[in-house]
């Protein structure tokens, strides 16, 4: 897996380029044996055509040509037209030749040649250039012929042929040099495929590896983004994929960390009041004391369990939003009201309730009702003895806004970011507070950005805190 990707891609453009040079060399040697083919028909018709204009002239009544210069001609043409040129009576016997040797010795291979009939009567009709060998050659020419005429009667026929091997040598020398021209333009085309290929690869290798890696629990590996392209696209997604899974991975094992603790304290509590009451340990008099305190953590469980179920209906959308336009004024002065008892108890001035006008909202009453509890909760635990809470209820730019501010220690600046997340506590030795779970505040912002509003948080430390929540109307 680890080459294949690349080889794949590097021969597959390897065996494109070999396949489209081929049909080029396929292309060009058609191209050429067409046109060297006419070329060579045009000068073997020249030729026919010089001998049959130099014969007629030599049979003419007040001609001084001699046998021997016309023969001497046919020579001289032959060598410029690269062809052997003779010429045939009516019958087919040869009367006279190009070849260097006189016609009818031995060394002339025109010598007792007979042309058949049906080659004189096929040219004569047809103006043919074809591949022969005339029964003279041992193997196919080009040939081509002409009749010779007198005052429109056939006397013979002149014949100009030309060996195939001429044309395939002229063929295999440019093949050669269009091969020899070709090896360093294809060496830089596999140069440059072979990186192009690399570059287009290695990043997909490199996401291989840290894939395998993911599989293994290891998210530290990322991808270099080497482009601005889609495989840069690509790298840059993998790279947030990463990071995402690594986030998730950490809130995983923080999650079973929290809920561990969250579960393993009162249970713990409740263990050993409980083995105490039943050993003896406790003496009788004190078991309703231990008893309250054990009644105590299993509340403390119950809404610890709540509140995960709560919070797991919410992240996998089990919970169905019913909106409903109610009165949201009203639903902050009874949930206030029902926290009487903890309000008088710390002597906390309450603000901003009087003057609080009737604002309605379409939300989901109960889910909205648990926003406001939490919120409430919260600002009164926090809130010091003598301490105050202001709230401020108030439509702006078509959103309704509730914000509630407590007095007290406040939170530090560098906890703000993570004040909504889950089991998350700003101070750590509240950790075993019997009324915490660590999940109000997630549940807050998960149902806030369920109904498309936010939820934010300000603080000065020794001073104040401050919740915002934003909905839409």
């Amino acid at each position: 897996m680890r080459h294949k990707l690349f080889k794949k891609y590097f021969f597959t453009t390897f065996v494109i380029i070999a396949v489209a040079l081929s049909a080029m060399l396929m292309i060009l040697s058609v191209v050429l044996n067409s046109y060297i083919a006419k070329s060579k028909q045009d000068t073997l018709l020249k030729a026919c055509n010089e001998v049959c204009d130099y014969i007629t002239v030599s049979s003419s009544d007040n001609s001084r040509i001699s046998k021997t210069e016309l023969h001497q001609f046919l020579n001289s043409l032959s060598g410029v037209s690269e062809a052997d040129l003779f010429a045939v009576d009516t019958d087919g016997k040869v009367i006279i030749c190009s070849c260097d040797t006189e016609n009818g010795n031995e060394g002339c291979i025109h010598a007792g040649v007979i042309i058949s009939k049906e080659h004189l009567g096929e040219w004569y009709y047809a103006r043919p250039f074809k591949l022969d060998t005339l029964d003279i050659y041992n193997e196919a020419h080009y040939v081509t012929a002409q009749p010779l005429l007198n005052e429109g009667e056939q006397y013979g026929t002149v014949f100009a042929v030309s060996p195939t091997l001429i044309v395939n040598k002229l063929l295999s020398t440019v093949t050669k040099i269009f091969l020899a021209s070709a090896v360093v333009p294809l060496v830089v085309m596999l140069i440059a495929i072979y990186i192009m290929t690399y570059k287009l690869t290695k990043p997909l290798k490199l996401m291989s590896e840290a894939s395998r890696a993911m599989a293994k629990g290891d998210f530290s590996k990322r991808i270099p983004v080497m482009s601005d392209d889609e495989i840069g696209e690509l790298a840059v997604s993998f790279n947030m994929m990463t990071n995402s899974l690594a986030q998730l991975e950490g809130m995983r094992k923080s999650f079973i960390a929290n809920v561990s603790h969250e579960l393993k304290t009162p249970m713990t509590t409740i263990g050993g009041f409980i083995d105490g009451i039943l050993d003896g340990t406790i003496e009788p008099e004190k078991q309703s004391y231990y008893l309250e305190i054990v009644s105590d953590e299993v509340k403390r469980l119950s809404r610890l369990v709540q509140s995960m179920l709560s919070m797991s209906r919410l992240e996998s959308g089990e919970f169905v939003l019913k909106p409903e336009l109610f009165d949201l004024s009203g639903l902050i002065c009874s949930i206030v009201l029902s926290q009487e008892q903890r309000i008088e108890q710390k002597n906390i001035d309450i603000k901003g309730l009087d003057g609080c006008e009737g604002i309605s909202v379409n939300a989901d009453r109960d889910l909205i009702h648990q926003v406001i509890y939490n919120l409430v909760d919260n600002a009164i635990k926090f809130t010091e003895q003598n301490g105050e809470i202001c709230f401020e209820l108030k439509n702006e730019n078509k959103k309704t806004v509730f914000i509630i501010k407590n007095s007290g220690k406040g939170i530090p600046e560098k906890e703000l970011p993570f004040v909504f997340d889950r089991f998350y506590k700003v101070d750590k030795s509240r950790s075993a507070s019997k009324n915490s779970t660590g999940l109000g505040l997630y549940i807050v912002k998960t149902i806030v950005s369920a109904h498309g509003g936010k939820v934010s948080v300000s603080s000065k430390e020794n001073e104040y805190t401050l919740f915002k929540v934003v909905l839409p109307n």
